[in-house]
């Protein structure tokens, strides 16, 4: 039988940005130079499909002209890969969940995002992928007023959702702890549902962050694993069962990653999940056998629902990352998932 082909190999340009550049923190990683490591990396004639990109400077300008996006269009071509899935920069002018500017601001920063997704996919160079959001609010403030907040943030998710189906892209909001209406399973089905767009506001899957999900942090009442648990594998495997159970209908996006199951901030990005390196001897996760719990159905039959998978590895030194082994070592793991979970067509 034929190697599988899909989904498509795509390596994350955001651990080049997210953490850094604040003066407590290492400067960022240029985009030419992740690019670069990314179209080198190769493992037995592979190599990476494409890159999924965060839509702020230093990498991508929000405000980008078509001039700059054929270039950038170009740049990313030129090295033998595609675009797929794009971050909107919604945390820096606005909230989902604030008042009415606020929401004018977060909106805005998805409307820039949505245009430049389109523009990439009407030149040719982006096959698949969608626009990540959150809802830029904090824990704290969402637990001030729950219910309120929950359909504040839906409201807003709907608008932005009729924004990104104009141009016929979708959106997906990210399992990770730190965002407020979003820092467990249960509430982020509560917003989807709530947002009440299936078909174009969905939820994107990050093994190392939605793996907290089960541990209840930040929302100790939707902990799904006991009290005294140690990692034991029946209840690791019981806990994510019921966890992609409940979220897969809704992952339109997912991220391979590793996890030490503790959490960590860096810069200004806090209390999040602590990202490992694949070769990490602490990572709870068995990367290549726990990506099935997302890319295949309960059943176990391979979903064929997500065309590409991106590997996600935010927060690692600037040394490990200007490394080709690590991009190497990641191309691997990616390849194993694949392998496992893949199809071919």
């Amino acid at each position: 039988m034929p190697e599988n082909n899909f989904p498509k190999l795509h390596n994350a340009m955001w651990p080049g940005i997210v953490g850094k550049g604040s003066p407590d923190s290492e400067p960022a990683i240029e985009l030419d130079t992740l690019l670069d490591f990314t179209a080198k990396a190769e493992v037995d004639g592979t190599t990476f499909d494409g890159v999924d990109l965060f839509l702020y400077s230093p990498h991508v300008d929000i405000d980008s002209s078509d001039e700059a996006i054929e270039a950038l269009a170009e740049k990313i071509s030129s090295r033998g890969l595609q675009v797929g899935s794009v971050v909107a920069p919604v945390w820096f002018d606005g909230t989902a969940m604030g008042d009415e500017d606020s929401r004018k601001g977060w909106l805005k920063a998805v409307e820039k995002s949505v245009r430049i997704a389109a523009k990439l996919r009407e030149l040719g160079i982006r096959p698949h992928g969608l626009v990540r959001i959150d809802s830029a609010a904090s824990v704290a403030d969402w637990a001030k007023d729950p219910q309120a907040n929950t359909k504040r943030i839906a409201q807003t998710f709907r608008e932005a959702g009729k924004i990104a189906a104009a141009s016929g892209e979708r959106l997906a909001a990210e399992g990770e702890i730190c965002w407020g209406g979003m820092h467990s399973w249960r509430h982020m089905i509560d917003l989807l549902e709530e947002t009440g767009m299936p078909e174009t506001v969905g939820f994107q899957a990050d093994m190392s962050h939605t793996l907290l999900y089960t541990l209840g942090e930040n929302a100790p009442e939707h902990r799904i694993v006991p009290a005294d648990y140690h990692w034991e594998p029946d209840a690791f495997h019981a806990a994510m069962k019921q966890l992609t159970d409940a979220l897969r209908p809704w992952t339109f996006d997912f991220h391979v990653a590793q996890n030490d199951g503790s959490v960590f901030g860096s810069g200004d990005h806090e209390k999040t999940g602590r990202h490992c390196v694949a070769t990490d001897p602490k990572g709870k996760l068995n990367i290549a056998r726990d990506s099935g719990y997302w890319l295949r159905d309960s059943a176990g039959e391979v979903t064929k629902a997500i065309p590409h998978i991106c590997w996600d590895g935010c927060m690692f030194p600037n040394s490990v990352m200007t490394q080709q082994q690590t991009w190497n070592d990641i191309l691997s793991a990616m390849i194993e998932v694949r392998k496992n979970h893949g199809w071919h067509a």
